[in-house]
């Protein structure tokens, strides 16, 4: 009996630490790291957001990170972060303007206008897709005017890393009064490796 009842002490205090740590997001994000790592994390009003591969199509899977540099050479990078996984899917795209050129700096978030690559703005910005449980509707999200920062912590052009943490606030597009946080950021990419990761 006395077995049974540790036993049972012992599940109960197990189950607690599994809740505390899912109360816990920020306990979820990956580790801040500059070695190429290959994670992404951050929080949405306070809710975890990772990236997550898709089951895709006939073509191959759906990656949940992507990571790529536009023409003319060095004038902008992106990261891809998207959820497939979740039953309410969440996408950002963060547009880094002279990555290139500039390497390790802060780099100030400015206004988005909710296209990419050369269809963007030139300049740094963040954009994001999410479910809005008040509306109960996928609502799009951007950056504006001095409204974050993205701090690169390494960049090596060489071997394809770059790493760097971030916070914003984005506006609804369809609604400037609803605005939302997005804070813990964290990536650490390695262009080359990166096709190569699972997200799970």
């Amino acid at each position: 009996m006395k077995k049974l009842i540790t036993l049972l002490l012992l599940t109960i205090v197990a189950g607690c630490s599994n809740e505390d740590s899912n109360s816990n997001p920020e306990s979820l994000l990956p580790e801040i790291t500059h070695t190429g790592a290959n994670t992404f994390g951050c929080l949405i009003d306070g809710k975890l957001f990772i990236p997550r591969d898709g089951t895709g199509t006939w073509s191959g899977n759906d990656p949940g990170l992507s990571y790529l540099g536009g023409y003319p050479e060095g004038a902008y990078n992106e990261i891809d972060i998207r959820d497939y996984k979740s039953e309410k899917t969440t996408r950002m795209l963060i547009h880094l303007h002279n990555l290139y050129q500039i390497g390790v700096a802060d780099y100030i978030i400015n206004e988005s206008n909710g296209m990419s690559n050369v269809d963007g703005l030139n300049h740094t910005y963040l954009h994001c897709k999410v479910f809005n449980k008040s509306t109960n509707s996928y609502q799009y999200y951007r950056s504006f005017e001095n409204s974050g920062t993205i701090k690169i912590t390494r960049y090596d052009f060489t071997n394809g890393i770059v790493s760097g943490t971030f916070s914003c606030r984005v506006k609804n597009s369809s609604n400037p009064e609803d605005i939302i946080e997005i804070t813990n950021g964290r990536f650490d990419i390695n262009g080359y490796t990166l096709p190569n990761i699972v997200f799970p």
